[in-house]
């Protein structure tokens, strides 16, 4: 599986901030999620308008749910 990791933050109190992610299958690729990332991103900031988006990265996570 490949994982978008992000941290939204609060935009009225930017210091208080939450580890977030989206999981997409192996076919997409470490390549294309991070081509792919910042429209996701956008879409996910359209939908949590209070939040922002501090930092992200694309990693590739093994079945058992952990960082590969």
């Amino acid at each position: 599986m490949i994982e978008l990791l992000f941290v939204a933050c609060l935009s009225t109190q930017p210091a208080t901030c939450q580890d977030r992610s989206m999981l997409f299958s192996d076919e997409i690729g470490l390549m294309a999620c991070t081509m792919g990332a910042q429209a996701h991103l956008a879409q996910w900031a359209a939908r949590h308008p209070h939040e922002r988006v501090a930092r992200w990265k694309c990693q590739a996570v093994d079945r058992s749910g952990r960082a590969a």
